[in-house]
Parts: C-alpha cells; sequence; structure tokens
C-alpha cells in the first residue's frame, strides 16, 4: 500500500516531487520524443532517426527515464538482432495534447521571440562613438 502525501503536490514548494516530474516532461527531448510516438510505435533507430540532433545516449537516457514514469513502454522481441519497440503509456498519451501545444507554441512563436532577441542584442552592443 502506498502511503498518502501529507499535502497536496505543488511545484512551487522546493521539496515537492512533482519538480522532478515538471523537469522531465519540460525537457526538449521527451517533447520531441512525444511527438513522434504520438503518431505511433517506433523502433529505437526509427526515434533516434526521427529526433534530429539527439545523441545516442541522450535518447537511451531519456527512453529509460519516461518508461520508469511509466510514461512509455518498451517492448523487446526475442530475435537475433533484438528488435525493441518503444510506445506511449496510456498515462503517457495523456500528456500528447500538452505537449503538443508547447511545440506548437515554440514553431509559431518562433520569429517574434527571434526578432526580440536580436533587438536585446542590438540594445546591449556597445555604442561606436563617432570618430
Amino acid at each position: 500500500m502506498v502511503p498518502a502525501m501529507l499535502h497536496r503536490p505543488c511545484v512551487l514548494n522546493a521539496g515537492c516531487p512533482s519538480r522532478d516530474l515538471l523537469s522531465r516532461i519540460g525537457d526538449k527531448w521527451t517533447a520531441l520524443i512525444f511527438r513522434c510516438l504520438a503518431r505511433r510505435t517506433l523502433r529505437y533507430n526509427e526515434l533516434q532517426r526521427e529526433v534530429s540532433g539527439i545523441s545516442q545516449k541522450m535518447l537511451t537516457q531519456t527512453l529509460r527515464a519516461l518508461e520508469h514514469d511509466g510514461l512509455v513502454t518498451r517492448k523487446v522481441y526475442p530475435v537475433i538482432p533484438p528488435m525493441v519497440e518503444y510506445s506511449l503509456t496510456p498515462l503517457g498519451r495523456t500528456l500528447v495534447r500538452p505537449l503538443h501545444a508547447i511545440c506548437h507554441w515554440a514553431e509559431h512563436h518562433l520569429p517574434k521571440i527571434e526578432a526580440h532577441r536580436r533587438e536585446c542584442r542590438r540594445a546591449a552592443a556597445p555604442k561606436r562613438r563617432p570618430a
């Protein structure tokens, strides 16, 4: 039997375990992996190809952590060479819509963010004195 929490979880509380979870689901690799797995079950190499730029080490670490949290399931087939497939669990599927919304927001607002960054760099650049 799991003991009940004494207090309601709150990510603003420094000692709350929900912060770990927020860190995991707020990670860019998690969002990208979820975007791929939301469409279909994928083998490891397919997932690595779809998530451009992710290293083998980072993909492995992220998938293990997501599996540990119950968000992703890993199925190993007893063949040679071994075949492994990854898919979202029902709990993981509850995150698809929120993470998709964050990805869409990033894509949609990127031009405004980039313009603001350029403006900030210009404002921070040292002023040239006339010669």
